[in-house]
Parts: C-alpha cells; sequence; structure tokens
C-alpha cells in the first residue's frame, strides 16, 4: 500500500470517501508516523490519539451506512495550533502560565473541525501566546525544521509547518498576527494562508493582539489549503469582529488556477518589498517567480507603496499595547497557575505567578505595550502608530486601484541557526518585514513555495496578497505558480 502520509488531503479525501481507505487507517498512520519521528522536530505539544482515532472511526461508519461525506476533507486528519481552545485536550498556548489547561468550551474553529468530521490529530508548538517568528520561545522546547534540525521552522506557528513538512500531517491550523502562517510556510516549503481579517472566527482563539490575530489554513499544496479554509471559514455572531459575508470561492479559484491561465490579472511587485539587503538567494528566487506569473500570461508592474518602511515600527507599537491588555487575564486568580506560599498578598501572588509563567519575549512585549499606553505617551507612541496603520491602508487601496494582487518575497531570509537570533530581538523581527503590512490593513495573503535559495538549498515561499473580501484572487494565482513551478524537493 502506498504510504498515507505522502499523499495530499485531497487524494486521501477521494480515498476516504470512495471508501479505498478508511479515516481511521490514514489517522493510524499519521498517528504512527508522530510517534517514530516527532522526538526529532517537536512539531505537538500534545498528541490526542485516542481521540482522533474516535472521530475518524465515526466518519467511516458514516460513510458506511450510505451517507454523504460531512465536508470534502471529511475523514482526512489535521494539527491544531495549541492557541485554539478544546474541551479534549489541553490549550497551553506554549506558556508555562497555562501547562495542563483544558477549556471549558471548544472554538468556533475547532468545532467546524469537528462538524466537518476532521480528525484532530493533536496541538502543535508555537511561541509564546504566538509571540515569535522562530518558535524557540516556546515554555516547552522549540520546533525543528525538517529541512534542516539545526535550524527554526519559523514562527510562531512553526509547529504547524513543521508537521506538514515532515508528513506528521497532511493539514494544520495556524494563525496569523504579523505573518505566523506565511513565514513558517515559506521556510518550509508549505502553503499557508491569512485570510481576510474577521473571515474566521476568533471566538476560542486565545488573544494575542485581537485587531491582528487570525486563524487560517496549512496544508502542502493550494488546493488543499483552498478546501481548508472553505471549512472554518464564515460568519459567528459569538464574534464581535466577525464579518457577515458568504465565504468567498477559494476552491473553485485554485481549480481554476491550475489550468495555468493568468491572462488578464495584473500582479503588482511591491517597490518597498523588494531590496538588496535581503538574501540573494531570496531575491532570486522572487525574480524567477515573477517571470513564471508573466509567462502564465499575467501583467506585472512596479507599484510603490511608501508607508510599508513604517510597517515594522507601527506594528511592534500596535502588537505590544494590545498584548499588555490581553495578557492582564492571567493573573493567578480565574485560572492557569498560582505562585502562593500562603502568606502573600494579592498582588505579591499576580507578580509571582506572572514573573513564574510568562517568559521573556512575552514580558518584553507587555513591558512596551504598557509603556506606550501610558499617560503621557500614549498619543506619542500608540496614537502615532496608529496613525501609520491608517496610512499603510491607504497605499493598498491605491495599489489595489492598479492591479488585482501584490507580490514580494514572504520572508527575506531562509530559515536561520537555533540560537542564531535568540539575543537580538531586532534582528527576529526584521524576519517579518514582507508580511506586518497585510495584518495591519487586514486584508489576505498567502504563501506559495518557490523552490529553494540558490544560497543554501533551503525553502523560499512567494507572498501573494489581496483586497480584504478578495481571498479566491490568493487561490488562483497561487495555484497557477504553483502548476507552472511544478513538484519542488521535500524534507524528508
Amino acid at each position: 500500500m502506498t504510504d498515507l502520509t505522502t499523499l495530499d488531503a485531497a487524494e486521501l479525501a477521494g480515498k476516504i470517501h470512495s471508501r479505498e481507505v478508511s479515516s481511521v487507517e490514514v489517522t493510524q498512520a499519521h498517528l504512527d508516523r508522530i510517534a517514530a519521528v516527532d522526538t526529532e522536530y517537536h512539531a505537538f505539544l500534545h498528541v490526542a490519539g485516542e481521540q482522533a482515532l474516535e472521530a475518524a472511526a465515526a466518519v467511516d461508519n458514516s460513510l458506511a451506512g450510505g451517507n454523504e461525506p460531512a465536508s470534502a476533507l471529511a475523514g482526512v486528519p489535521i494539527a491544531l495550533k495549541d492557541i485554539f481552545t478544546t474541551t479534549d485536550m489541553p490549550t497551553t498556548c506554549a506558556s508555562k502560565i497555562l501547562e495542563g489547561w483544558v477549556a471549558p468550551y471548544d472554538a468556533t474553529l475547532t468545532s467546524k473541525l469537528r462538524a466537518a468530521g476532521i480528525p484532530i490529530l493533536g496541538k502543535t508548538n508555537l511561541d509564546e501566546f504566538a509571540m515569535g517568528s522562530s518558535t524557540e520561545n516556546s515554555a516547552f522546547g522549540p520546533t525543528r525544521n525538517p529541512w534542516d534540525v539545526t535550524r527554526i521552522p519559523g514562527g510562531s506557528g512553526g509547529g504547524s509547518a513543521a508537521a506538514l513538512a515532515s508528513r506528521q500531517a497532511p493539514l494544520g491550523i495556524g494563525t496569523d498576527t504579523g505573518g505566523s502562517i506565511r513565514q513558517p510556510a515559506a521556510v518550509t516549503a508549505t502553503v499557508g494562508t491569512k485570510p481576510t481579517y474577521g473571515t474566521v472566527s476568533r471566538f476560542g482563539l486565545v488573544a494575542c493582539a485581537s485587531s491582528l490575530d487570525q486563524g487560517g489554513p496549512c496544508g502542502r499544496t493550494v488546493l488543499d489549503t483552498a478546501l481548508l479554509h472553505e471549512v472554518i471559514a464564515g460568519h459567528d455572531p459569538r464574534d464581535s469582529t466577525s464579518i457577515d459575508a458568504p465565504v468567498r470561492p477559494v476552491v473553485a479559484a485554485a481549480r481554476e488556477g491550475a489550468a495555468g491561465d493568468l491572462r488578464g490579472v495584473k500582479v503588482g511587485v511591491v517597490k518597498e518589498l523588494h531590496s538588496d539587503s535581503y538574501q540573494p538567494g531570496v531575491i532570486a528566487s522572487f525574480d524567477a517567480a515573477v517571470e513564471q506569473l508573466k509567462a502564465l500570461g499575467a501583467e506585472v508592474v512596479e507599484v510603490s507603496c511608501p508607508s510599508f518602511e513604517h510597517a515594522l515600527a507601527s506594528y511592534y507599537l500596535v502588537l505590544p499595547s494590545e498584548v499588555s491588555s490581553n495578557l492582564a487575564r492571567f493573573d493567578a486568580m480565574r485560572y492557569g497557575l498560582r505562585v502562593d506560599d500562603g502568606n502573600m498578598s494579592a498582588d505579591q501572588v499576580m507578580a509571582a505567578t506572572r514573573a513564574a509563567g510568562f517568559g521573556p519575549e512575552v514580558k518584553r512585549r507587555i513591558m512596551i505595550g504598557t509603556y506606550a499606553l501610558s499617560s503621557g505617551y500614549y498619543d506619542a507612541y500608540y496614537g502615532s502608530a496608529l496613525k501609520v496603520r491608517t496610512l499603510i491602508a491607504r497605499d493598498f487601496d491605491k495599489a489595489y486601484e492598479k492591479v488585482d494582487v501584490l507580490v514580494s518575497p514572504t520572508s527575506p531570509f531562509t530559515p536561520w541557526k537555533l540560537g542564531e537570533k535568540v539575543g537580538d530581538p531586532l534582528a527576529m523581527y526584521l524576519s517579518d518585514l514582507c508580511t506586518l503590512p497585510t495584518n495591519l490593513a487586514g486584508h489576505c495573503a498567502m504563501s506559495v513555495p518557490s523552490g529553494l535559495s540558490a544560497d543554501d538549498n533551503l525553502p523560499v515561499g512567494l507572498q501573494i496578497m489581496a483586497p480584504a473580501m478578495a481571498d479566491e484572487r490568493l487561490y488562483r494565482v497561487g495555484a497557477a505558480y504553483e502548476a507552472a513551478r511544478g513538484p519542488i524537493a521535500t524534507a524528508v
């Protein structure tokens, strides 16, 4: 029998729904793979084998009874980032302050996966509370890149990306606050999409920065990612930021794009996201991808978005400010870790718990955010950052008057060595230069593998951006490029 862990999600779904193989067989194959290799990669924080097999058996029994599949991906297992609440396994956000905590309710996204008949293999590793670009900030140890275990798998969603690249799961879920789906996808040669803000429910997604966080799909192909996107998207009345609008036709767009015709599509290359300071192999790969888009019939023009140069500064004021507010709930009084010797005041308990429970990066961002929001500094820092955020959104709007999509490298660098940038937070933050503007504007974007860098033979990603509520454009262009690019090497 073909090794089931090598097949794409769409292929697995076809075999399961035709009853050529069972969901239990597929799920067990991936659980066996996790048991065999995850000690090397540390993609998972929790493996839910019993629950996953139970969900898979329910799919098989339903199909055996003559019922239609609950979704296009029914029976195909998934890896879930450990920042979405689940009632049957811990939700730790990779933080000691939530170690062992089991939520009393499922996130809306979790509920959608269950209703779609998608078995959840377990919860994947991340930077603590999704704060980081390398998954080295996890309180439970870093995840390693399957392409080179001495290197980072991206962040904050490095666990889900590594699970895909190492064939431990055919599908994954991540969250993207400043690039945390797209950047890990780029450095592991997988596909990741940040949907339009508000189109995938944030109910049950433990908040990092509420105006930036967005859950999204991860896969090994554009079609797999589109199929998952349609499962998890949709209006949720429990989420006040949820957009009440139909789910965009991303699967149809992916199938259309796979035909390889981009005639009539206008593509903009963002001047400010193409720099000599980027790794040469990344620029070379990006330039080759742009030539491929031209060969598919797309019209390519250069566009300028001057406010993008201030995106990093704006983001690292907006995000810490929202972090300072959101993480105030972890106070040792309601749930999670509590450090108390029995002789402490409430203030002392809170201080001791937060000191012990939060890691260095989380503390750094809380302090920056608290300072930026403090009396006398709010207008100078946070208020100014919001003004820049508006300018970035206006630059996007002007660009989309001329083009249908924008493109850039996903990350200026290929994956760096573990520990290389831990002592230099600013150098770490620079890895998100290309992805931050989309989050600040609330638009959608995707990373598609664009081959390997000639510098070091490591993965590079092509970022495709589109306006809010135009997610289908990503999938048409991404699928067309993927088909023309052809297969690339795999990590394992």
